[in-house]
This record gives structure tokens, C-alpha cells and sequence, in this order.
């Protein structure tokens, strides 16, 4: 991204000294798009300037001794590469044109699906096929957002990800907006595709911060209740304000609809978090919340996050982080964080950015237990390691690592990685490597279920190897990377990050690369999974609602899925469109109800049938009691009155509506005497209204009975009094 100065942090709203905030704000703008191929690329911008380094975040310092580093590689056969091919950066030529480098470092970011590979750089994107044929781009990041308006059209400012959202197999690109905030509000723009390919349309919105709160290095994680995304917030343009983490209200999202973002805020004592991104088919048990991490003084830090939709009061985020304590360790470049790995033939050292946890916190469950893979950078002896962990169970009171290691085999420096895991507990790492001898070059490793615990027991494979070096002037690198599992085979890993073609500045080249562990393909049986959103739908007697199935095939399964409803209630029915979905896909469960079906919270269970494969999702439908019958109470005072010929006399006139009433009452008056009128102020009414009956001289004296008609929501009501002319 291209810094601008940050201005000061907004004060959360709803909190306590010390405690984070809770804040429920609006999207400030939302629509849906032409489709993606259609748009013409927005205007590349022009800027050739190194990102500023302002995330000077808290320092965590331990010993300079790490008990668990890997001192050789392993002694498995390296993992095979698969294929390798050219990401976005220098010269790099679409259908959209080439691109030319403008800012530093890459951002360098990557999300794959079912058919395509969508990779995304500091302000630019590119859509491929699996082949590595780019089939979209490169276009600047804020075409996705061409005659949406504000910032987020304006802009093109960075620090942008990708998401593959295997459950609902929808896309989710953001990048935030920061220039002239005075005018546009720092915004996070989020764009939902509308269905499973990334060159179509998409659902696109403006999440605002206000003037003050500038949202740096914003972090994106799919999760079953909401996206949720971390930022790290800066007060007048250089003291860091702590981290603040926001959910966005993904059901509503995918359907196109308004939507609302829950943040919290935390306090400087913390920085740099993550939170969970689902991998696999299998989604977290029900109603678990988001895990959130940073790393502190030889331990990782857990909030959890459970965000209520319906009340957001309710909403709760762990006040104080859980401890988990890990091996010890110091941040890579002796705790800084900072610069300080070498490159031949210069004496520019690159940025190991150790202060804070990489990209992604990757979550996967497999029944019988839950797994959370991360990774940092540390300083192992005289070089720089990547230290893994995997943490089991987070959702215990006191979840533990179950293994860790800092892999640093030999004197190369290796940092700035990505770790995931394959569908049969195997560990991906992929990662930079760089020394005064090795041109800065990407590698990955692993480890299969069955090696050593704490080891990346398979050997260590190059995915490209750097022929430049990063010239005098611009140490900043990469800032984060991206390892992700393909939910076809749901074995296969897509590594993408950054390397130099030639030595220089400001241009950088990008690489994307897939490979497998051994064991994990023999291991997949062709399968799918369903899943259902919203959880919860709530209809009165006689409408109508509807969910979005989702089939979701892995290790390679194309079976027809035939789907079915059950547990509906007398008087509703259900029916899928389609009602067989071929491979993987969606299907509408579309539920109608008669006025007679009885209220009450139905749990519905929806059956995918292929062959002898059987899979399930829950749903709820809440039939709600039938809305009361519109009404309203009719009150006249006084009951009597007296006015002279000539003369005009009031009375007060009250409608007291139910609440399922709306419009107001219409007022009238009959039975007045001749040569008399009434008029109401004001009519119609919600609650009083002033009757002023007015007479001449030729009205006739006497006693006479008014009535007075009030009308509403097809309702009427009436009330007398007596009038006496004088």
C-alpha cells in the first residue's frame, strides 16, 4: 500500500477503561455490480514510492535460544512442484495489459477455487485458470468498484486479499481506502461475488471508520457467521491506538442486502492479530465463535469473538486474551522485527517483519478435533526461521500447542511465510529464503501426519529462485504471503509471494505454485459436503422463505446430489431448485406456509443423497405468532359542551393505535346541528387530535347528539357527546 498520514484513532462506543468496545455501524454503501469481464479497468495510478513503515508495533522479547529449532531438513523426499507459473508483477502481460510495478512491497496474496486462481498485489489483480492461463487482468484492485462511488472508486490504495469462501463458493476481495479521508471517511471495501466464478458480478460495500481511525494492514478470515477482518488502527499519523477487529454480516452480504459490521477495539498492548480462515468442507461446530491471535512474551494470545446478528448487545469478545504458552523465542532481526536479512552483491538488508504473526491463521476441523495453524518469523542462532505451531481444540478453556518448531535447517535466512493444512493433517509451509549467497527465492515444506511431531519431516523444494536482489533504498518485503488448499482434492497447496527477475527496485516479480504431500491424495475418496445459510429464518403464518444450499465436492467427486427437506410443520412445504445439483454447486430450498401452520421453532434438516454417500446440514424456521389484527381505542372529552349561537367550542378527540397499526386514524363528525361544522387538528391522528365544532347566528338552539368516526387500518370506531347551542 501507499501510506497516507493516519489521523487520530476514533474512541470506541459502548465500552469500559481498559476493555474493548463494542461498535454496530451501517455499511455507508452497498449495490451490486456489472459482471466483472464487462468493466473496464479503472486507471492505474502513478506513484513510485516505498510503503512508509509505521507499524512500529509493541516489541516481544524472549531468549535467544530456541529449544525446538530444526537443524536439517527432513529426510522425506521433498514435496513434487506442480504447477509453477508468472503472478502479477514487472511485466507481466494479461488480456487486461501489463502491468508495471508503482508501489512497494507486493502485498502478495492468493485464493483458489474450484476452477480458477484469483492472486491479488498491493493495487492490482489477476484472475487465472487452474493451468495458469490469466484468464482476467491485471486491472487495478478499485475496478471492482467502477460506479460504486466514494473512496472506494476513487481509491486504489492496497493492502488487499482474496478469499475463496468454499461454503458458499463466493469470492471476497477487499482493499482499504485512505486517501483523502476528509472526504471519502477511511473505508474498507468489500466486494461478495454473486456466484462461484470471479469474472461475474458482485455485491459490493464501503465499510466506514470515520476521519480519525486510519485501518492499516487489514486482515480478512472466512467464517460460517461473518467475514471478519483485523486491523491495526494509528492515531495522528504515527503513534499506534491497538488493534480493532470487525465482523461483517456475511449472510446478508451474499444475498446483496444492507449490511451492519460489528467491531471491538483493543488496547495498545496488543497488535498484529489474526483472525481464523476455514479451510475443508466441514464448517466449526455451531455457534463457535472466531479465534483472534497475536503472539506476546513466549506465548500465542486467543480472544474468541461471537457475533449476534439478531441482538448485538449480545455480541461478546473475550476481554483479556487466553495465554497459551510456547517455546521460547526471540521476533526474528533480534526482536525488532525489523531489517536484517542479507542479499548477494549488496548491502541492503530486507524487512523480516517479526513483530507480528503471518497471514493466514488457517482453521480446520475434522471431527474429532479441531486444528489452528500459524506461523511467525524468529531469530534462530545466527539466521532468521520460520516457527510453526498447531494448536488443538481452541475452543477449550485452556487450549494447548500440540506441536511447534522453528524451521531454520541451515545458514539460509527464511521468513515471511504461509501455513495451512491438507485434508489429512499434513502441514504446508511455503516461505522466502534469502543469505549473502542465495538471491531472495521461494521454498515450502512439510510434514505428513505420520512424521516426527514438531518437524517438517519431508525435505524442502524451490518454487523459483530469485536471480536479483533488492536494491539500496527500499527494504521492505513482501509484508505478507499466502498458502491455501484446494477445496477440489482438498490435498493440493497454492503457494503465492514474492521474488526479484534482476536486481533493482520497484521490480518485483511474483510467483504462484502448487504442491502435495505424499499420502494425502490415496487418502481422499471422492465425497461432498452440504452446508445451508441463513441458520435461521422467521416467517409469519402464510409467507414464505428460502435458504441457499451449498454442495461442495471434494477429492474429485462428480455424482449427481439429490437434495430433500425434512422437519417442516403441518401446513409448510419445501421444494429445491434444482433439486438435483450435478458435481458441486447451489440450490434455493424454497419454504411456503398456509395461515394455518402453527407457530413454534421448527428444526429442518436438509439431505444431500448420492448413492450411498449421505450428507446433511440443520436450518431452523421460526414460525412466528400471527401479527394482531390492526385497532385502535377512540376516546371523546368532555361528554358534553355548550357553545352560543356565533360561537365555536372544542373537544379533545384521542386514538390510541396498536402497534401493527399503521396511517393513522381518520376523524369525522355527523349529527351537528344546522349551520354547523367540525373540523379535527390534526386528522388523521396517532394520538390526540382537537375537534373544533364552529356555529353562526342562524344555527337553531337546542340540544343535540354528535357522533364522532374514526377509521383506521380498516377498522372503525365511534364515540357521542352531547352538544347544547345557547
Amino acid at each position: 500500500m501507499l501510506i497516507v498520514a493516519p489521523e487520530a484513532v476514533e474512541a470506541a462506543q459502548g465500552g469500559v477503561p481498559g476493555r474493548p468496545g463494542a461498535e454496530v455501524m451501517q455499511a455507508r454503501h452497498h449495490d451490486k455490480s456489472r459482471p466483472l469481464r464487462e468493466i473496464p479497468p479503472a486507471p492505474a495510478k502513478n506513484e513510485r514510492e516505498a510503503e512508509k513503515r509505521v507499524k512500529e508495533l509493541p516489541l516481544f522479547m524472549g531468549g535467544m535460544f530456541d529449544p525446538v529449532v530444526q537443524v536439517s531438513k527432513g529426510a522425506a523426499q521433498a514435496p513434487t512442484l506442480g504447477a509453477g507459473f508468472e503472478g502479477v508483477g514487472q511485466g507481466f502481460s494479461g488480456p487486461n495489459g501489463t502491468f508495471t510495478v508503482n508501489s512497494a512491497p507486493p502485498d502478495t496474496n492468493g485464493a483458489v477455487g474450484p476452477n480458477h486462481f484469483v492472486q491479488i498485489v498491493n493495487q492490482s489483480f489477476a484472475i487465472f485458470d487452474k493451468g495458469g492461463t490469466p484468464v482476467y487482468g491485471p486491472v487495478p484492485t478499485n475496478t471492482l468498484f467502477s460506479g460504486f462511488g466514494g473512496g472506494c472508486q476513487a481509491n486504489d490504495d492496497g493492502d488487499a486479499t482474496v478469499e475463496y469462501d468454499r461454503l458458499a463458493n463466493r469470492w471476497v476481495i477487499s482493499q482499504f481506502s485512505v486517501t483523502n479521508a476528509r472526504t471519502y471517511h477511511y473505508l474498507q471495501c468489500v466486494a461478495v461475488s454473486t456466484g462461484p466464478n470471479p469474472t461475474g458480478s458482485y455485491y459490493r460495500y464501503a465499510f466506514d471508520y470515520g476521519t480519525t481511525a486510519f485501518p492499516d494492514y487489514p486482515k480478512l478470515g472466512v467464517w460460517p457467521d461473518a467475514y471478519y477482518t483485523t486491523f491495526n488502527i494509528f492515531n495522528n499519523g504515527s503513534a499506534f491506538a491497538g488493534p480493532k477487529v470487525c465482523a461483517y454480516d456475511r449472510t446478508r452480504m451474499q444475498a446483496g442486502l444492507s449490511a451492519t459490521q460489528q467491531c471491538f477495539q483493543l488496547s495498545t498492548a496488543y497488535g498484529g492479530l489474526l483472525p481464523s480462515d476455514l479451510d475443508g468442507p466441514t464448517a466449526p461446530p455451531a455457534g463457535s465463535p472466531n479465534y483472534i491471535m497475536d503472539f506476546g512474551t513466549n506465548q500465542l494470545e486467543l480472544w474468541k469473538f461471537h457475533v449476534d446478528w439478531t441482538t448485538p448487545a449480545n455480541s461478546t469478545f473475550s476481554g483479556a486474551p487466553t495465554a497459551i504458552p510456547v517455546a521460547g523465542f526471540t521476533a526474528a532481526c533480534n526482536g525488532g522485527g525489523g531489517v536484517c536479512i542479507p542479499q548477494p552483491g549488496t548491502s541492503q538488508q530486507l524487512d523480516s517483519l517479526g513483530d507480528r504473526l503471518m497471514y493466514r491463521l488457517a482453521y480446520r476441523n475434522f471431527g474429532d478435533h479441531e486444528s489452528l495453524v500459524v506461523n511467525q518469523s524468529v531469530t534462530a542462532g545466527t539466521t532468521t526461521g520460520v516457527r510453526w505451531y498447531e494448536l488443538r481444540d481452541p475452543s477449550a478453556a485452556s487450549p494447548v500447542v500440540y506441536q511447534q518448531g522453528t524451521y531454520a535447517p541451515d545458514a539460509t535466512h527464511r521468513w515471511m511465510g504461509s501455513a495451512a493444512m491438507d485434508r489429512a493433517g499434513g502441514i504446508g509451509l511455503g516461505f522466502s529464503a534469502s543469505s549473502s549467497t542465495v538471491r531472495p527465492s521461494l521454498r515450502f515444506t512439510g510434514r505428513v501426519a505420520s512424521d516426527p511431531l514438531n518437524t517438517m519431516g519431508q525435505g524442502e523444494a524451490t518454487l523459483i529462485a530469485g536471480t536479483g536482489s533488492q536494491l539500496t533504498g527500499l527494504s521492505r518485503w513482501g509484508d505478507y504471503s499466502s498458502l491455501g488448499v484446494d477445496p477440489v482434492d482438498d490435498c493440493t497447496f497454492w503457494f503465492t509471494s514474492e521474488y526479484l527477475a534482476s536486481s533493482g527496485t520497484f521490480n518485483w516479480h511474483t510467483r504462484i505454485g502448487t504442491f502435495q504431500l505424499p499420502g494425502c491424495a490415496a487418502a481422499v475418496t471422492p465425497d461432498f459436503a452440504i452446508s445451508a445459510t441463513p441458520a435461521s429464518q422467521t416467517v409469519a403464518p402464510g409467507s414464505g422463505t428460502s435458504y441457499t444450499t451449498n454442495v461442495t465436492p471434494t477429492g474429485g467427486f462428480g455424482g449427481n446430489v439429490d437434495l430433500t427437506v425434512s422437519g417442516l410443520p403441518s401446513g409448510a412445504t419445501g421444494s429445491f431448485t434444482p433439486a438435483t445439483v450435478s458435481g458441486g454447486g447451489t440450490s434455493t430450498l424454497a419454504v411456503t406456509t398456509t395461515s394455518s401452520v402453527a407457530p413454534g421453532s421448527y428444526p429442518l434438516t436438509i439431505t444431500g443423497t448420492s448413492g450411498a454417500q449421505v450428507h446433511t446440514a440443520q436450518v431452523t424456521l421460526v414460525i412466528a405468532n400471527p401479527a394482531p389484527a390492526p385497532d385502535f381505542t377512540l376516546t371523546v372529552t368532555p361528554a358534553t359542551g355548550t357553545v352560543s349561537r356565533g360561537q365555536r367550542t372544542t373537544f379533545t378527540v384521542t386514538a390510541a393505535p396498536s402497534s401493527s397499526l399503521t396511517g393513522g386514524v381518520s376523524l369525522s363528525a355527523s349529527g351537528l346541528p344546522s349551520r354547523a361544522s367540525a373540523s379535527f387538528s390534526p386528522n388523521p391522528t396517532t394520538s390526540t387530535s382537537t375537534m373544533t365544532v364552529t356555529t353562526n347566528k342562524r344555527t337553531p338552539t337546542g340540544t343535540s347528539t354528535v357522533t364522532v368516526t374514526g377509521t383506521g387500518g380498516g377498522v372503525t370506531h365511534t364515540q357521542t357527546v352531547t352538544l347544547t347551542v345557547r
